[in-house]
């Protein structure tokens, strides 16, 4: 990987999160590269090449699987972000889960239970459009939704959020070593950024239906979030599972700073195609033959 990018990687990626501070974290911030929105979208298309021609070799060799998860207050671009990353991918290799509020059946499981039945298979990159950080993110800043979960009351202690976060690191510790490449994106989207775009939700036709006054209501929450967020990092950071805290501000600085994390995760695997044994060419060969005749 170019040794300016992986710099930039550098400043967005917390592999620790001992003295992780969000608001030292600017979402507009665009990496010093000089780039601009015009220039952005071939160095996107590289990137996306390039993931293309690595998960081609991850399905081949079917031994790791890389699971991303999208994190981000409403409007920060988590869904453009998954589909312009990923628009080169084959479909066959990856797949995206979108999390929303537990169903009744969700409910009646543990935390993590629906998160695992769509963890990717060896050879597949699977998409997490929110995740179990949910349970200490949203529940965190509303601790009333505790109540649906069923849980025993003297489970629900002061210490549930620290215990999740425990459970969590655990669990992403675990599916490395199984063979699961886990990285984690922030979107870091700005108040006013938000503001802007709920403005043109409601503004423009065409993005009405993303719109929910349900979402405005939230960012009386801001700081509440915020602080759950950086609890959330600095609890669950890891070599083995990073967070990228990346700008979302500029939406196309977010893609390529995605792309590019992706992309070095992938590099560092040794991805190849399988080696075709001395047996296999032989057969390789009476094959040729048989089609000649």
């Amino acid at each position: 990987m170019d040794k300016t990018i992986e710099k930039v990687l550098a400043r967005y990626r917390v592999e620790s999160g001992k003295g992780f501070r969000l608001k030292d974290h600017d979402p507009q911030d665009d990496g010093g590269l000089g780039l601009d929105k015009e220039n952005a979208p071939e160095m996107l298309q590289r990137g996306v090449q390039f993931l293309a021609e690595k998960q081609d070799m991850l399905y081949a060799q079917d031994r790791w699987s890389v699971l991303c998860i999208f994190q981000a207050m409403d409007a920060a671009g988590k869904d453009s972000a998954i589909k312009h990353v990923f628009s080169g991918v084959n479909p066959q290799g990856c797949h995206v889960a979108s999390f929303k509020a537990p169903n009744a059946t969700e409910l009646d499981h543990d935390f993590l239970w629906r998160h695992q039945q769509w963890l990717p298979q060896r050879g597949q990159i699977g998409i997490h459009n929110r995740s179990w950080y949910e349970e200490v993110l949203v529940v965190r800043v509303h601790p009333t939704i505790l109540e649906a979960q069923k849980l025993p009351p003297r489970l629900v202690t002061k210490r549930i959020f620290d215990e999740r976060l425990e459970d969590i690191a655990a669990y992403e510790r675990y599916l490395a070593r199984q063979g699961v490449v886990v990285l984690k994106f922030f979107l870091n989207v700005s108040q006013a950024e938000q503001r802007k775009r709920f403005l043109a939700r409601i503004e423009e036709p065409e993005k009405n239906w993303k719109f929910s006054a349900a979402d405005v209501a939230e960012r009386g929450h801001w700081d509440d979030y915020m602080r759950a967020y950086q609890e959330a990092i600095r609890a669950t950071a890891a070599p083995h599972a990073p967070w990228y805290v990346v700008p979302a501000d500029r939406k196309w600085f977010t893609r390529l700073v995605v792309v590019a994390a992706i992309a070095r995760a992938l590099e560092g695997l040794g991805l190849h195609y399988p080696e075709v044994t001395a047996k296999q060419r032989e057969s390789l060969t009476q094959a040729r033959e048989a089609l000649d005749a």
